[in-house]
């Protein structure tokens, strides 16, 4: 799995939120941009989803099943490439392969004819909203809380306040058990 980073308007936003908690107006800005993009990253860890919208690409063999997309919520599987053993990477065909966005947002995908690819590369778009202001509030508020503790003890190793994860755990995805897809077949 490989995703783009977290975009600088975003940690911007992140980091206004967090000024805000902290009271603090200039200054800092490298350490808080730093510990605003930990925080997403830590609250996507956390949720088991990502937080702000962006570009992901997963690895997968060419296996003749459904395969679940690394990271949720998926918005748009944008196309499937293939990467023989030797040669250049070619993009399969639209009949080539099957894709799939459940209602839980899970991704998937399933190649029908690889060609000469022994894995393929799917790229697509992941993500709860595309900017730090459209995310539910309460993610948002454990996100600029954790920017805020991180700050505030820097040079402790004080664990985070427990309402920064009663904030986010109504919106944890959970994974038990295998993954199937229950689909219908294209």
């Amino acid at each position: 799995m490989g995703g783009s980073a977290i975009s600088a308007g975003v940690i911007a936003e992140v980091v206004v939120a967090a000024r805000a908690l902290l009271r603090v107006e200039t200054g800092e800005d490298a350490v808080l941009s730093r510990l605003a993009q930990t925080a997403v990253l830590l609250a996507e860890a956390f949720l088991g989803a990502a937080v702000i919208v962006r570009p992901f690409e997963d690895v997968v063999t060419n296996a003749a099943g459904w395969q679940r997309l690394m990271v949720a919520p998926v918005s748009v599987i944008a196309g499937v490439t293939g990467l023989p053993a030797e040669g250049a990477p070619f993009v399969l065909g639209v009949g080539a392969y099957a894709v799939d966005i459940d209602a839980d947002g899970v991704g998937w995908v399933r190649v029908i004819a690889a060609g000469s690819a022994g894995r393929v590369a799917v790229a697509y778009s992941a993500g709860l909203a595309a900017s730090f202001e459209a995310v539910p509030a309460p993610i948002a508020q454990g996100v600029a809380m954790l920017v805020a503790h991180l700050f505030d003890h820097r040079e402790s190793d004080v664990a985070p306040p427990a309402a920064i994860a009663a904030l986010w755990r109504p919106y944890r995805r959970m994974r038990l058990g295998p993954a199937i897809h229950l689909g219908v077949s294209a």
